[in-house]
């Protein structure tokens, strides 16, 4: 969604980077086309204003003119002030100390408040939850089929009645409360264009309710109008938050940019796919940083958790330092970064990524073509690629639908992968018993010892001790002849 603005924010703040000091027609230029690069992103114009004068304020104050690196020190405050008007901080989720936890959602038609009731539903049972769903839409044909559909999915159970929308949301409470559901969503009609009756019926299922939150569904697709459908919604309800839908499109970003400062509530959740999965909660100072080409790696952190066993990574490090690395874990591994998405939005999370790179359209049917493959392989070719000769390469290219060459790229590839991660491997193992072993030869070897202070300072203040000498009067009252004393004893 915030390509084209982060095209923009790179070029503009990538002039100012590299200066050691900043003129005031440098900054001029600079705020000029920061207002532009936002107004073209279709960003409430208020909102521009505000922020354009915030920062620069923050620019031609001390705080810029005091830096080492004033070119630095610009891009923080961006950072800094797109991560306020973005939200400031991820809305914290409390859940009712009496359960159920009730949400309710609000939303136009077409904004996908069914299928991100269930994705919301999803994300509750990731956090231990038990959700139930209620299906209040009667209005539109199959809402409630759809929201069942979506609910058998997730497994979460949903609730309906023919009745009407208040007694629905009504009965639907009461049976969660009986069957000891902690959470309870509720998915309501909507309508082409805001009119009283949908907010009246919204009203009513709301004071039915009693809802802990009150989320509004938006598409960001439809920019300013958005914030107007938010406006509306919140003189009604009390918004609590925003839901903001289809992330993952071309739009120009000029909803999530305006939503908190215009209506004045945080962007909840957003949602990056049509996937179930693809919903999580709104991180404003990770989208800032992906906004200014700073990538998001706590993202793909998170990610990267919830797909990765951590007793298997560990197994395939082991594998790759051993150099037993087999096209089984390769197939294992390709399986796990399948799963945190697709390849354009993994690499958008890389920091220091070139801007070439990131609008380069990345194929996932190449990795659907290397596991065809692979699959097409034998247990023991996959295991010791080395025995693949021409014949065999015919086989698996025949198998696979490719041809002999792109199995051989691959056999190639993965070859020289192998001996790349034992190298490095290896040579951080020996790195590091190098090290050791040098530490040890020279505790070994000893050396000059310094006193501290303390320790000259007794020193100087206590007598020598001396060892007593043995007489000849003293070895005379013991009994023994001078030659009888073991040489080496103290005083001899």
């Amino acid at each position: 969604m915030f390509d084209s603005l982060s095209d923009r924010f790179d070029s503009i703040l990538g002039r100012l980077r590299g200066k050691g000091r900043l003129s005031d027609s440098d900054v001029d230029d600079a705020m000029r086309e920061i207002r532009l690069a936002l107004l073209e992103a279709d960003v409430n114009f208020g909102v521009v204003k505000d922020f354009v004068a915030r920062v620069r304020a923050r620019t031609v104050g001390q705080e810029v003119a005091a830096s080492l690196t004033p070119g630095q020190m610009v891009v923080k405050i961006v950072n800094e002030e797109l991560t306020a008007i973005l939200g400031g901080e991820t809305l914290a989720i409390t859940f009712a100390p009496k359960p159920p936890t009730v949400v309710l959602m609000a939303g136009l038609q077409g904004s996908g408040k069914t299928t991100n009731s269930a994705k919301l539903a999803a994300w509750f049972k990731k956090q231990g939850r038990h959700p139930l769903l209620i299906g209040a839409d009667l209005q539109r044909p199959a809402a409630v089929e759809q929201l069942q559909t979506l609910g058998a999915r997730i497994g979460v159970p949903v609730f309906s009645d023919p009745s009407d929308p208040v007694t629905t949301a009504r009965l639907g409470l009461e049976e969660a409360k009986r069957t000891g559901r902690d959470v309870v969503i509720c998915d309501t009609a909507g309508r082409l264009s805001i009119d009283e009756a949908l907010m009246a019926e919204i009203g009513q299922i709301s004071d039915t309710l009693q809802p802990h939150y009150t989320f509004l569904v938006i598409d960001a697709m439809t920019g300013q109008d958005a914030v107007n459908t938010a406006e509306a919604f919140h003189a009604t309800l009390e918004l609590d938050g925003v839901i903001l839908t289809k992330l993952d499109g071309d739009a120009r970003g000029g909803a999530a940019l305006s939503v908190k400062e215009v209506v004045g509530r945080p962007i909840a959740f957003a949602s990056t796919g049509e996937n179930l999965d693809e919903f999580d909660q709104f991180h404003p100072e990770r989208m800032a940083n992906r906004i200014l080409g700073m990538g998001d790696v706590l993202t793909l952190i998170e990610k990267a958790e919830e797909v990765f066993e951590e007793e298997q990574a560990e197994e395939a490090a082991r594998r790759m330092m051993d150099g037993t690395f087999t096209f089984d874990d390769f197939l294992e591994q390709l399986a796990a970064v399948k799963k945190m998405g697709n390849l354009n939005s993994i690499v958008g999370m890389l920091p220091g990524v070139p801007k070439e790179l990131k609008n380069t359209n990345i194929d996932d049917g190449e990795m659907a073509r290397v596991e065809a493959i692979v699959y097409s392989m034998t247990t023991q070719e996959r295991t010791h690629p080395e025995i693949i000769d021409g014949s065999r390469r015919a086989r698996i290219a025949k198998g696979s639908g490719t041809s002999p060459s792109q199995v051989s790229a691959l056999i190639k590839q993965f070859g020289e992968m192998q001996k790349m991660m034992k190298g490095v491997m290896g040579a951080s193992f020996t790195k590091k018993k190098t090290k050791k072993n040098k530490k040890n030869r020279k505790k070994a070897k000893g050396g000059r010892v310094t006193q501290s202070k303390k320790q000259r300072a007794l020193t100087a203040s206590s007598p020598a001790l001396q060892l007593p000498e043995i007489s000849e009067d003293l070895l005379k009252q013991a009994g023994l002849d001078d030659a009888e004393v073991p040489f080496g004893l103290p005083g001899r």
